[in-house]
């Protein structure tokens, strides 16, 4: 499968898993590894913001496709392709935008600077 291939089938993964949160098919491990997934997939917000040269664009290169790859290892394989094929055109005009998906992303980000700022001054 090329790149070009791979991007599209995220396009009906990153739908699938967020109905795999649905399912009593789905292990928890499965469902904890998805609410990070569709969090972080929905999230107005970047973990590394786009503007930084570089490493901005290694969440949406790197990171997302490896957290839906590893939801997806721990679905069940049937359960996951009926979740695809139920997923197909789900988010035809775009993703949910959503602020709240923005929550975990703010909450590293206020912790992070909370942490900088008591190694400089505590």
């Amino acid at each position: 499968m090329n790149l070009k291939e791979r991007a599209r089938q995220l396009k009906t993964d990153i739908p699938a898993v967020f109905l795999s949160l649905k399912s009593k098919d789905t292990p928890l491990m499965a469902k904890i590894l998805a609410v990070i997934t569709v969090g972080y997939a929905l999230s107005p917000i970047d973990l590394i913001p786009d503007f930084i040269p570089i490493l901005g664009y290694v969440d949406d290169v790197i990171i997302l496709p490896v957290l839906i790859a590893l939801t997806i290892k721990l679905i069940p394989q049937d359960t996951f392709e009926r979740f695809r094929k139920e997923a197909e055109g789900m988010w035809q005009s775009g993703k949910p935008k959503k602020w709240y998906y923005a929550i975990p992303i703010a909450i590293i980000w206020l912790l992070v600077i909370w942490l900088i700022v008591k190694a400089i001054f505590f």
